[in-house]
């Protein structure tokens, strides 16, 4: 059984989270504040942790961080009521995995949940699966009924970071910044012209497509 930290000062949303997880089938811990969160990821291990930002004594941003620098990748879904893009870029910065903003729609929490615990599975793994294509992070290669093609570093980060979430948008700057790094002198037209040549290349694929959001960025959409 997965084992989810949840770190979230709200009482009742606390609650709220805990029950619907333990419903769906995962063991849950709930505690108040990161300083709390901290200790427990300490003391013992979870698959995933789930965290407000504004926390009492140390918030969701630091506990990320904190968490990051002492090496500890646990999955980390962070949970916020300001819906700024200032803010999201922070969060992913200091190390979330994913990002949702109040009020939750629960149901779509469990779906993040399963993706993101899928996801860290097949990083564990080194590769991704998404319907009958295989993508061997070791190798750079993509093994597909239409046969095996080894790809370019960075096509093959940008195909299996968005295959990662099939249906999520990564902007144009996500992508730039989690496969160039922040610090690239290349502009986002770069990953335009990546993701145009990725399209190319598996344009014939019976599992997935991949769809531009017009003026925003990409996805990665099952078929």
């Amino acid at each position: 059984m997965f084992k989810i930290l949840i770190a979230e000062d709200d009482k009742e949303l606390r609650q709220l989270f805990t029950h619907v997880l333990s419903r769906n089938g995962y063991s849950v811990k709930g505690v108040s504040n990161g300083r709390e969160a901290l200790e427990a990821a300490s003391a013992d291990y979870f698959d995933l942790i789930i965290s407000d930002i504004m926390m009492p004594e140390l918030d969701g941003f630091q506990l990320a961080e904190q968490l990051r620098d002492s090496g500890d990748t646990t999955p980390f879904l962070m949970i916020t009521a300001r819906d700024s893009f200032d803010d999201m870029r922070r969060g992913f910065l200091s190390g979330s995995d994913d990002y949702m903003v109040k009020p939750i729609n629960i149901n779509e929490m469990v779906l993040r949940v399963g993706a993101l615990l899928r996801r860290a599975q097949m990083i564990n793994d080194r590769r991704q699966v998404i319907g009958g294509t295989i993508m061997e992070c070791d190798s750079l290669t993509v093994i597909s009924d239409e046969g095996t093609q080894v790809l370019p570093q960075k096509e093959f980060m940008i195909l299996y970071k968005m295959a990662a979430y099939p249906g999520k948008i990564f902007t144009r700057q996500q992508l730039m910044d989690e496969i160039w790094g922040y610090e690239t002198e290349s502009d986002t037209h770069t990953v335009d012209v990546h993701v145009g040549r990725l399209r190319e290349r598996f344009r014939e694929s019976k599992d997935f497509k991949i769809v531009t959001i017009r003026g925003v960025g990409y996805k990665v959409v099952k078929i």
